[in-house]
């Protein structure tokens, strides 16, 4: 069994991120990934502009006060200054605006008295006060966003911000995903006796979606080995990584493993010191340019399932779609409510919910049995709470490590799974 750390570094070692290019437009951006670095031939601030509603003003007119000054213009945003300020004189300015010739600082409104076309400033200001100067956020020609970046509101915004129309993307890689099984069934059909719905068919297709790439799925293989080797390589000339669930234990109809290497792959590993989820293969197909298919064997039961995905194949999936950095999983500091335990044989992931509280992080453990196969309890889960190998209890009150598995707000130290000490 491959310890959890050294099998996602081994995973992300296999990965050749898709280097296939498109465009979209801006409003189709969000969530994927910048496909070549972007610059801009505009400074930010484009001009010289006031942070604040007040009076543009020459900082020697004011250094000492009550200084009274002449008005001899107003310059809302949008609107181009016409004049050019001499000694006493002031404009009218408003948050935005560009700054007259001569002007330096800006005099907040609420340090002056205005009467009619003549304002005293209170208050002196310091030099170049609520003054945003051209490119004091960005000179033109430098790097604005880097190639490999997940494109979100704020990405959108400086996109748009730049005029970059269209947006250079990568391709979303393809996953194609198949259910082995005779036991499994569609959503929609009639369950027999001895059947089960193909769940991990749609949640796996869903945590792709997630995770920015484009599922396929291809349906439920019956425990055939002809079949199932048809499937697969079938799935291989479709997809840039092929996903099953079931078949890669050690039972009579376990045929992935033997399938896969009768086409060539080479595997890399067949099961992780993980619990649940230790039935784990990963192979590679070679491709042409030194490209690589991934094939992920994960386990049947439907826990096991999710954990695999969460803790090898996202990391893989996100390197895989373009992403320079952030491949690794997510791990905060909580302290846990219960009482963990484990046999301490594999490093163990117990699912529950992850709260941020007054003093950091909590974490509940999900009510009823943790089974790999109870799958209503692993519902609204958002967090799995890590017992390391070896440790067979964790007291409650403890630090411990959770595996973060949405958007949790990080106001503690976090490390990716690289990272982390026993």
């Amino acid at each position: 069994m491959v310890p959890a750390n050294e099998a996602e570094t081994m995973n992300l070692d296999l990965v050749t991120p898709v280097d296939a290019l498109e465009t979209v437009s801006v409003e189709k951006s969000q969530g994927r990934v910048l496909g070549q670095t972007i610059s801009s031939q505009l400074d930010f601030p484009h001009w010289d502009n006031s942070a604040m509603d007040g009076y543009a003003v020459r900082y020697a007119d004011v250094t000492a006060v009550p200084a009274p000054l002449t008005v001899v213009e107003e310059i809302p945003a949008g609107q181009v200054p016409q004049c050019t300020l001499q000694p006493g004189e002031t404009a009218r300015i408003f948050t935005g605006g560009m700054l007259p010739a001569g002007a330096d600082t800006i005099v907040i409104q609420e340090n002056t008295q205005r009467e009619g076309e003549r304002v005293t400033v209170l208050e002196s200001p310091a030099a170049q006060a609520f003054v945003r100067k051209q490119g004091s956020f960005y000179r033109a020609g430098a790097d604005l966003l880097r190639s490999g970046t997940r494109i979100g509101a704020t990405e959108i915004a400086v996109l748009a911000a730049a005029q970059c129309v269209p947006v250079p993307v990568y391709r979303r890689p393809r996953v194609a995903i198949l259910s082995t099984g005779d036991e499994l069934v569609d959503v929609k059909q009639p369950l027999g006796p001895g059947q089960i719905v193909d769940s991990n068919r749609y949640a796996l297709a869903a945590l792709v979606t997630q995770t920015g790439a484009v599922p396929m799925p291809l349906g439920i293989v019956p425990d055939q080995r002809a079949a199932t080797r048809q499937a697969i390589a079938d799935a291989l000339t479709q997809a840039d990584m092929v996903i099953s669930s079931g078949g890669v234990s050690v039972g009579d109809y376990d045929y992935v493993d033997q399938i896969l290497a009768e086409l060539g792959a080479t595997i890399h590993i067949r099961s992780v010191a993980v619990k649940p989820g230790k039935p784990l293969t990963v192979a590679t197909f070679a491709g042409t340019g030194g490209q690589h298919q991934l094939y992920f064997g994960l386990p049947g039961n439907p826990v096991s399932s999710l954990v695999s995905f969460w803790r090898f194949v996202q990391p893989a999936l996100r390197k895989l779609s373009g992403l320079s950095d952030g491949w690794s999983p997510t791990f905060v500091w909580a302290t846990t409510d219960n009482e963990l335990r484990a046999s301490g044989k594999r490093e163990t992931y117990l699912w529950g919910q992850l709260s941020l509280r007054e003093a950091g992080y909590g974490f509940s453990l999900a009510s009823g049995g943790h089974s790999s196969g109870n799958l209503v309890n692993l519902s609204r889960t958002n967090g799995l709470a890590r017992v390391p190998l070896g440790e067979t209890r964790i007291e409650a009150g403890s630090e411990i490590k959770v595996l973060t598995l949405g958007s949790v707000l990080k106001t503690r130290t976090h490390d990716s799974a690289l990272g982390l000490g026993e």
